[in-house]
């Protein structure tokens, strides 16, 4: 390079250099040659050997993960500038691929919408979710515990810049994650601020939620199936569904606001149960139309064989929803997981009529599209059922995939229909 730059310097093995150039943003401790001194989490500059500049980089000095690319750009000052362009492109991209998506009477799409997420929006380590006027924000790595202070700020003015005016952010960084990285784990309103309750109601897709932001999963609530969810709503005129793993109940209550005949709710958590019987109610959803179990799916799935415990659960159901916790974290149990995803999709295809409708996904990076396709496919030929793609979809655009970075693509979602 001909320019001085002002960062230490990182020399980075070959290998490691090949996989920056193909868009990769991840360097491996194991991949470092040389290293000047630098503070933990840090912005560095990353060489290749033959003193190639190969991006500036966030350090993670007790990750294994040890820098995170945030520019390969030579020119690029990593400053607050810098750093609120990326919010703003970031923002501007939901607002461009959501803005103008909502449903027939429903909010704006971007009403409840996650604002940043990681890498894929060039903030590695930082996921923030909006929840109409409050903002819900993850840091996983020390680069981004380092800058949250100055983000938070450049957040609010760019919302506040397009008309969004923001009350409070509440920060859940008590995820595992943070201890690989050294970090400690808390949670709470930023810069100790009593914004409010925590629990508070907001809407998607015009049906309202009753989150819990300080005790739900991550950050309250599963933003990425939003419009998964109307592809389930769009098929459930005058069915019976069968929702599992329901959660608080998103996937039920769009098949009830299509016009299902009758729904379904079934998860192991007590606690979620009764965030969906207090979301049915929130919403006017009449009691007959609707019921709750208690019940490990994998193991309620088989039982409704039975056909008297299939009739007490509101059956036949004519369409089941699918969508189970990661049944992978990492390769090493990818096998597993596909045997997994396998059985669990052969119980439902069980209990559907000829002419009925599956909607299953997998929330896992590591079960990528094809194996889960794999696990389908086996699912129906072990079942002697024949299926009918409807549709194939993903994650939402605001939780964006960079081809580059498989680790961004962790949803995939199948719509079938038995034949």
């Amino acid at each position: 390079m001909k320019q001085t730059r002002p960062y230490p310097r990182i020399t980075i093995s070959r290998k490691a250099a090949k996989s920056l150039r193909a868009g990769h943003p991840w360097l491996f401790a194991g991949e470092i040659l040389d290293a000047e001194p630098a503070e933990n989490g840090s912005v560095v500059d990353l060489f290749e050997e033959n003193g190639t500049w190969q991006g500036a980089a966030l350090i993670s000095l007790e990750s294994t993960i040890r820098a995170r690319v945030v520019s390969r750009n030579a020119n690029d000052r990593i400053d607050e500038t810098f750093w609120k362009r990326r919010i703003e492109w970031a923002w501007q991209h939901r607002l461009a691929t959501m803005g103008a998506r909502a449903a027939c009477g429903c909010e704006p799409d971007t009403t409840c919408c996650r604002v940043v997420f990681s890498e894929a929006d060039g903030l590695p380590g930082l996921v923030v979710d909006k929840y109409e006027d409050v903002l819900v924000t993850q840091v996983g790595t020390v680069g981004m515990e380092r800058l949250r202070l100055a983000l938070y700020p450049l957040l609010l003015g760019t919302l506040h810049e397009t008309g969004h005016d923001i009350r409070g952010i509440y920060e859940r960084n008590d995820g595992p994650v943070r201890e690989k990285e050294g970090l400690e784990r808390y949670q709470g309103w930023w810069d100790g601020a009593v914004v409010g309750d925590e629990r508070f109601i907001v809407r998607e897709n015009g049906i309202r939620y009753r989150l819990d932001i300080a005790n739900s999963q991550k950050t309250g609530f599963f933003l990425d199936q939003k419009y998964n969810r109307r592809a389930v709503r769009e098929l459930a005129w005058n069915r019976r569904v069968l929702d599992c793993f329901c959660h608080v109940g998103p996937f039920g209550l769009n098949a009830l606001a299509g016009g299902a005949k009758f729904v379904r709710f079934v998860d192991a958590s007590a606690t979620a149960l009764d965030l969906v019987r207090e979301n049915a109610q929130l919403n006017g959803m009449e009691d007959e139309q609707w019921a709750t179990t208690q019940a490990d799916v994998l193991e309620y799935l088989p039982a409704l064989r039975d056909k008297g415990r299939l009739r007490e659960e509101g059956g036949p159901f004519d369409l089941v929803v699918l969508d189970p916790p990661a049944f992978t974290k990492s390769t090493s149990t990818v096998r597993s997981a596909l045997r997994g995803y396998r059985d669990l999709n052969a119980a439902a295809l069980r209990i559907l009529p000829r002419g009925g409708y599956l909607a299953t996904c997998s929330c896992s990076q590591h079960m990528t599209r094809d194996l889960l396709a794999q696990a389908i496919a086996e699912a129906a030929h072990g079942t002697n059922r024949q299926l009918r793609q409807v549709e194939e979809r993903q994650q939402a655009p605001d939780h964006p995939i960079l081809w580059d970075f498989p680790q961004s693509h962790y949803l995939d979602f199948f719509v079938f229909q038995v034949v």
